[in-house]
């Protein structure tokens, strides 16, 4: 785990080394200090020494300058390999995350993945700054100071080793305590991610329901959570801080007690006294200073358990040695295929699915809702792969291509369509980069897009909001439609996506679909029979199966679930709920 986040440092490596350098430089000058002002108090203060007094002032200074030099360098650097870290990190897991299936990106939610991409990776970057800054200044700092007390005067030292052998202790009872109530907060701040994700997405269903109050005390509630773990944690490490400073000034008191009384005796100079304390103070506080790395660190350890579980996920579905890298056709092949969204154990959602569909047929699925009409589509562009059987597309079993090649040729308009911020020019041009804006004109005017936009003051360049909220849904959705007939693929796949436009316009929309493109092989789901009585062929789902597949007119004649539905919309039959009136 940890060596796989250390293997995104990279172009920062020189960074993280000169970073320690700096800090080992900083702690020596730092503590040559009191040993140099020893001598000063002793061979020429006491003596009256003017000489003895320049000379080591000038090295103090010179200490100090190096020293400073030294902690700057280890503060650049040291915030450009952390910063570094968390930059790489970041673009690793987002462009992992391309590669995932969607059954891959099922296993993360949403929310976590934004939390492990912030929050948990700034907890790396905090953690390994101080990893490279005070947990090598800290215990270099702490073993120097106990060499130099040691040096002046090892009976006094040794109350120093007590000192520290006692905050050890607590230290590590406390940091084991607080750990696990801290880890207990990661999951929470994906659910308050999830809590704000939902609430912004969605202002405008929160607010035709009034729902603002309740979403409030959701999102309060999910913040309290994390108050309350946050509160609960830093109560246990509050404790040592009280702990930690009776342990200094008691040091202080005994060494000044003990030292004054080796003074009187001529065993201890003055100058030696006072570079004893200033060891203490240094050997005591690079002890606080381990206690808060190791909380950090320890906080960290779950934030890197998570980022590494993106990091080494491997994608479900990739590609095949040696792929084949063109579509012949837009011929489509169900051979008994079986799916479900649980590999090991789970029911299927489709079973025994055989079709037979002709590069350049329209085909037409129904069902009721739940019935996998969308997971038969999704089968076909590989989102994901079949649990039995085989689907083959344009003569070739899927998973014989490469992917960009196979889903460049299958278009999908998705049930929930999605724009991005940009322009209509940008958004068209995520189908084809490349297309010029006679061809955005032409698809916008096949999927009947074309006479709103111009009617926008500023056309192609209307700026379209985040999530495509200032367009009304069946804009959305014909703009959607004419992004994906920008492939100019081999098949199109519209999974409901002309719900939200009148009957009128669906129909000039399918009309066009035939006299322009007769050669691509469409595949509409759709609820209103409408949309898909005039498909060369229907697919009717039920309980997971095919119930029947062919014509219109064949299906009413023929099958019950697909004869009824057409009945109940075209006013044929009466409502389940209405009462005869006598």
């Amino acid at each position: 785990m940890v060596r796989r986040i250390l293997r995104e440092v990279k172009q920062y490596t020189f960074a993280s080394i000169i970073t320690p350098v700096s800090m080992i430089i900083e702690v020596i000058m730092e503590l040559s200090i009191p040993y140099l002002m020893a001598s000063i108090i002793d061979k020429g203060v006491n003596v009256g020494d003017m000489t003895q007094i320049l000379k080591v002032g000038g090295l103090m200074v010179g200490a100090a300058v190096i020293g400073l030099i030294g902690g700057l360098m280890g503060g650049r650097f040291g915030a450009k390999a952390s910063a570094g870290l968390a930059k790489n990190l970041r673009e690793s897991m987002y462009n992992h995350i391309q590669t995932f299936s969607f059954s891959n990106i099922d296993k993360f939610s949403t929310s976590g993945l934004v939390t492990r991409l912030t929050t948990d990776v700034t907890n790396i970057q905090n953690a390994y700054q101080m990893i490279l800054r005070i947990a090598v200044r800290a215990p270099l700092s702490m073993i120097v100071a106990l060499i130099m007390a040691f040096t002046i005067n090892s009976r006094i030292a040794s109350i120093y080793l007590i000192a520290l052998v006692f905050l050890a202790i607590v230290g590590t009872i406390i940091i084991i305590s607080a750990t696990g109530t801290f880890n207990k907060a990661f999951p929470k701040y994906d659910e308050l991610n999830e809590s704000i994700q939902e609430n912004v997405s969605a202002i405008r269903v929160v607010k035709a329901y009034v729902r603002e109050e309740q979403e409030i005390n959701k999102l309060h509630a999910a913040t309290k959570a994390i108050y309350d773990i946050f509160v609960k944690a830093e109560k246990k490490i509050s404790i040592h801080w009280p702990i930690m400073s009776i342990t200094i000034y008691s040091c202080i008191i005994i060494i000044s007690w003990m030292g004054a009384k080796m003074i009187v005796g001529s065993e201890l100079t003055t100058g030696e006294l006072t570079s004893l304390l200033a060891y203490c103070m240094s050997i005591l506080m690079s002890m606080m200073m381990l206690m808060m790395i190791f909380v950090m660190i320890s906080m960290s350890i779950a934030s890197m358990k998570r980022v590494s579980e993106v990091l080494e996920e491997e994608p479900d579905i990739v590609n095949p040695e040696d792929p084949v890298m063109e579509l012949n056709d837009g011929s489509i092949t169900f051979k008994n295929v079986s799916f479900s969204y649980h590999k090991e154990g789970g029911e299927p959602i489709l079973r025994n699915i055989n079709l037979d569909i002709k590069s350049g047929e329209t085909i037409g699925i129904m069902g009721a809702t739940g019935s996998a009409k969308s997971s038969l589509v999704n089968l076909i562009s590989r989102l994901y792969d079949v649990t039995d059987g085989e689907m083959i597309v344009g003569g070739h079993n899927v998973k014989e291509y490469d992917l960009e090649a196979l889903r460049n040729q299958v278009a999908v308009v998705l049930q929930k369509n999605v724009l991005f911020s940009g322009s209509i020019f940008e958004n068209l041009r995520w189908g084809n980069e490349e297309a010029t804006d006679e061809e955005c004109y032409e698809a916008c005017r096949l999927a009947c897009a074309d006479d709103f936009i111009r009617s926008f003051p500023d056309g192609y360049e209307t700026h379209i909001e985040q999530g495509g909220t200032n367009v009304s849904g069946g804009q959305k959705q014909r703009l959607c439609i004419a992004r994906a007939l920008l492939k100019k693929p081999k098949i199109l796949i519209l999974d409901d996506s002309t719900s939200a436009v009148d009957t009128a316009t669906d129909a000039r929309i399918r009309k066009a679909f035939r006299e322009a493109i007769p050669g691509t092989t469409k595949l509409i789901i759709a609820q209103r029979i409408s949309s898909i009585q005039d498909a060369d062929r229907i697919i009717v789902l039920d309980d997971s199966e095919i119930s029947a597949f062919d014509t219109h007119e064949n299906l009413l004649a023929n099958n019950e679930i697909y004869k009824e539905v057409y009945e109940s919309q075209t006013g044929g039959s009466r409502d389940f709920d209405e009462t005869e009136v006598g």
